[in-house]
């Protein structure tokens, strides 16, 4: 258990290149992915996260998120913020400002990657 009295959760990333997704898996059950393009020469468009609706508003997503920035780093990738979702979390710290592609950094702001998305139909 956890200090907080939380039993400890088993958390892998798997990156489903089959399904163009990063896959998150708590104790062996998937609970959410973040859809994305692999550009080249290594740039990571991120469309669109989703969680499992039984794991909603668990913290799934931005565990999710951070979980894919980190591994994105670790390929020494850059990315392109499409997903409403990444681009408020990125909002929201500067840790990941550097993974940031300079001439295709995707939406600055919630608002604008949601009328993208509505725009698009998806």
């Amino acid at each position: 258990m956890s200090s907080e009295g939380q039993p400890l959760v088993a958390e892998e990333l798997i990156d489903s290149l089959d399904h163009g997704r990063f896959e998150l898996y708590r104790d062996s059950e998937l609970v959410g992915w973040l859809y994305y393009t692999h550009l080249k020469p290594n740039r990571y468009a991120l469309r669109h996260t989703e969680v499992e609706s039984s794991h909603q508003h668990q913290g799934v997503a931005g565990a999710m998120v951070r979980r894919v920035l980190d591994e994105i780093r670790a390929r020494e990738g850059t990315i392109t913020a499409i997903c409403p979702f990444v681009v408020d979390y990125l909002s929201r710290t500067t840790t990941y400002v550097d993974l940031i592609d300079a001439r295709h950094p995707g939406y600055s702001d919630h608002a604008a990657a949601e009328s993208a998305r509505a725009t698009a139909g998806g």
